[in-house]
């Protein structure tokens, strides 16, 4: 999708809105799916309220917005006028809109007055029907790598082969499978590492022997079924399930033989494969590069790339813990994920291991709006 310039008028500044949040309800704890990646225990409190009743169905019309939430909208701007200037499809669809809410924070931003700007509104149910909406969060890593290999740097990360159909699982792709063939595009001296981005999906190198930064994105899978090693490990007993994260999945491997490692990551037969990108921006799946802390992956059944949308998003501190505040924040929809469905937004934290550690802590809960126009593409978002 290539894009042309176009900026908004407005300048978007960040403002704070009205002091305080409702007080946290405590919510029961249960146990989350069996599919989970690394948080494989959903803990008592993650940021759920009850505040709004009853939302029967995935996007429901309201009238208005009812939040107390502080509020941070300073990378609405920046990331709006990215859209603006790379998408000229976007731009059609979304350019009066974001002009719209705009004008709306450059007077304010109070959420009790958006409506007067022409902005309609649908609050997502999520998967409780009462409105409240996973965030998880996902991360860029920098992995250090060299051109070729050496007794510590022998881990190679693959671009994609022609299979002719399946690909070789992990566990062939470690034995030889793809050697040989050209498709090396750097080698780590991390298992784990290679491991973690994969499950991103995209992510930085650093080629030790030039000083280069490279950014890889994603160019495709070997077409096995995807096993969560946070899941082995707990089932395991090698870690406690309330410590699941990245962060302990990193230290267990450390402490561990390579043998160890190899086997761990081995039991998920998915491999994901990169290529070279021209440039370092993180590039999403509507091909607009991402803004930490501006966009989230979603389902694009329900916000179609490019929807704004205003969502309270949960407050940690630096442990994971939720802080018992959200922060309203405008965000904007611009990739997708294949575990983010309907009621689950994947918020972009930027790049290296700060954003992923940020990252790995979400699996908290927040509400959202979907934004559109009262005339136009994007009148009544609720449909």
């Amino acid at each position: 999708m290539n894009r042309h310039a176009y900026w908004l008028a407005a300048a978007v500044v960040g403002l704070a809105g009205c002091a305080g949040n409702p007080e946290p309800v405590k919510v029961p704890q249960k146990k989350a799916e069996s599919g989970c990646f690394l948080n494989c225990e959903i803990p008592v409190n993650l940021g759920k309220q009850y505040l709004d009743g009853a939302l029967p169905g995935d996007l429901v019309r309201v009238e208005r917005v009812n939040s107390r939430a502080r509020a941070d909208y300073s990378k609405f701007g920046p990331q709006s006028r990215m859209v603006m200037e790379r998408s000229g499809r976007m731009a059609s669809r979304y350019g009066e809109l974001y002009r719209q809410l705009s004008r709306w924070v450059a007077n304010g931003g109070n959420p009790a007055h958006i409506t007067q700007y022409g902005i309609s509104l649908a609050q997502l149910g999520g998967a409780d029907r009462m409105g409240n909406v996973l965030f998880t969060g996902y991360y860029s890593p920098v992995l250090e790598v060299r051109h070729r290999p050496d007794a510590q740097y022998k881990y190679p990360i693959y671009a994609m082969p022609n299979c002719g159909g399946r690909c070789p699982s992990r566990a062939e792709i470690h034995r030889g499978a793809l050697a040989n063939r050209g498709l090396e595009l750097g080698y780590s001296k991390s298992l784990i590492d290679n491991f973690l981005m994969d499950v991103q999906g995209s992510g930085f190198v650093h080629y030790g022997d030039d000083d280069r930064l490279q950014y890889l994105g994603y160019s495709g899978k070997n077409g096995h079924g995807y096993v969560s090693i946070g899941r082995v490990l707990i089932d395991r007993g090698e870690v406690p399930k309330e410590q699941m994260s990245m962060k302990a999945i990193k230290e267990w491997a450390n402490r561990q033989p390579e043998e160890s490692v190899k086997e761990l990551v081995e039991q998920n037969p998915s491999y994901v494969f990169f290529e070279r990108r021209p440039t370092n921006d993180v590039v999403g799946a509507a091909g607009i590069p991402l803004l930490p802390m501006a966009a989230v992956a979603a389902d694009k059944t329900l916000l179609p790339m490019g929807t704004p949308i205003l969502a309270e998003v949960p407050l940690l501190d630096k442990a994971g813990n939720w802080t018992g505040k959200h922060q309203l924040r405008l965000l904007i929809a611009l990739d997708v994920g294949g575990a983010v469905k309907k009621g689950h937004l994947d918020l972009y934290h930027g790049m290296g291991e700060k954003a992923g550690v940020a990252a790995g802590h979400y699996k908290h809960f927040g509400r959202v709006w979907k934004l559109g126009l009262h005339h136009g593409p994007t009148a009544a978002p609720w449909l």
